[in-house]
C-alpha cells in the first residue's frame, strides 16, 4: 500500500505571500484546522515545503 500524508493547517494564511496561499488551496485547505489526505509524492512533498510553517503533517498508511 503506498504513503499517505495527512496536511493540516495550523496558521493563518491572511500575511503569507499569493504563492503560499495558491499552494495551501492546491492541497486543498481553506481554514485552520482542515485535514486533507494526499499521496506521498514529489509533487505533495513540494507543496508541503513551500507552506511547512503553515502546516502539520503525518504519515498514515
Amino acid at each position: 500500500m503506498a504513503a499517505r500524508l495527512k496536511v493540516t493547517q495550523v496558521k493563518s494564511k491572511v500575511s503569507e505571500k499569493q504563492n503560499q496561499r495558491d499552494t495551501l488551496r492546491s492541497l486543498g485547505l481553506k481554514r485552520i484546522n482542515d485535514s486533507v489526505v494526499r499521496p506521498d509524492d514529489a509533487q505533495t512533498r513540494g507543496y508541503v515545503k513551500t507552506v511547512a510553517h503553515l502546516v502539520k503533517v503525518e504519515e498514515i498508511d
